[in-house]
């Protein structure tokens, strides 16, 4: 079935809250999506900065690594990477987070109303490997530690309230978080060869220091219909988590997740697969796989984060491939949106939109020097669609 049937509603930016839409389910599974022309058209020559865009957008450096952000005293982290953006009265904050080991954690810079920074800020420190992550519908930050027994730690953007350790939401190599106000659940990826998907379902909704974890038990196939099973010992020790359900489903390398409308989907970056699953019919199927692509070359590898607009596209960064943004349209029709040049050793993550959906916001991990010190951290403004 077309993409379309679930996103409509979908909010702006990140793996955040969906309160309503109407639903209507087709009888079949559709193809994945294949290659097509983008309704942005096609990427014009590199800008100043180096980033190839569609016409009518423009882009600016916000923060670069081992340097002071602009107008603030901050120094920007090193290895920018899983990110959210949150409504601060007329303005908004952009959260970002270090995938380095040791001391890792995420920062975050705030803007006024204009667009102009007017502070930056650590949020968390002294964790590790802070990869991917995800935004709550209560305004925190999940930040995940892509290490073995990493745990998930909940920031506060506005740096007020110290983070907080949420040891019930598992210890396994976390890599991004999504959350689900219908189920009142947070879906969970893990970075693993043989990693597994999971939810965490709290005791009270908006509270995450307790819970059940669950694993997703499927076949081995590509669609099909699945269950949830309690994961006995959370802690993953002596046992790891993906290894003590009977029947639980395989993926190679989760990485980015998204949550709209009734559906969750996710990337693989062991088999540059988007993963679709139907939370209101317990189906799933592939949403996007490169091998699947028939019409010329696949236009999106190294799947990873993964983020949704207002108008029901997805935008999946590459780690890797062409260092490009992906836009993958409700008529499952998948193009370049953006493309970073000059940094082939690096990779695109933390997609987000600003709350009004006028400005994306996303890093180049480690630059032009292929270095973590060298993470560049982009804003791309211009006329994103409001409907598909």
């Amino acid at each position: 079935m077309e993409r379309r049937n679930f996103l409509r509603g979908a909010v702006i930016g990140t793996s955040a809250a969906v309160f309503g839409g109407t639903l209507m389910h087709g009888a079949a599974y559709a193809a994945p999506a294949q290659n097509g022309t983008s309704p942005y058209g096609g990427l014009l020559a590199a800008d100043a900065n180096g980033i190839m865009l569609p016409a009518g957008f423009t882009s600016r450096v916000i923060a670069r690594s081992s340097q002071t952000v602009s107008g603030t005293s901050y120094t920007w982290h090193n290895a920018p990477d899983g990110g959210a953006c949150y409504a601060d009265g007329s303005g908004w904050i952009y959260v970002s987070n270090s995938e380095i080991n040791p001391s890792g954690g995420a920062s975050a810079v705030k803007f006024s109303a204009t667009g102009a920074i007017t502070g930056a800020y650590r949020i968390l420190s002294g964790t590790r490997q802070n990869c991917a992550g995800g935004k709550t519908p209560w305004n925190t930050w999940l930040s995940c530690e892509e290490v073995s027994l990493g745990y998930v730690y909940e920031t506060d953007p506005w740096g007020t309230n110290a983070a907080v350790q949420r040891a019930a939401m598992g210890r396994f190599k976390h890599e991004a978080a999504a959350a689900d106000p219908v189920r009142k659940v947070i879906y969970l990826t893990e970075d693993e060869t043989n990693g597994r998907f999971y939810r965490f379902v709290p005791t009270t909704w908006g509270d995450l220091s307790a819970g059940t974890l669950q694993v997703m038990v499927a076949g081995s196939a590509t669609s099909g219909s699945f269950t949830w099973a309690n994961v006995p010992d959370p802690d993953g020790s002596p046992t790891a988590t993906r290894s003590q359900v009977s029947g639980s489903k395989s993926f190679n390398g989760g990485e980015g997740c998204h949550y709209a409308n009734d559906t969750v989907w996710f990337t693989t970056k062991g088999d540059n697969r988007l993963w679709q699953l139907d939370l209101a019919s317990n189906t799933y199927e592939l949403a996007y796989d490169d091998s699947l692509v028939t019409n010329g070359a696949a236009p999106l590898t190294g799947v990873d984060n993964v983020t949704g607009s207002s108008s029901g596209d997805l935008f999946v960064a590459e780690d890797g491939g062409n260092m490009e943004i992906c836009i993958i349209t409700p008529d499952d029709i998948v193009a370049p949106f953006l493309r970073i040049t000059g940094q082939s050793g690096s990779e695109v993550t933390g997609p987000a939109f600003s709350p009004d959906g006028a400005r994306l916001y996303f890093s180049s991990q480690r630059g032009t020097t292929g270095s973590s010190s060298g993470g560049i951290t982009y804003e791309v403004t211009g006329p994103f669609r409001a409907t598909a």
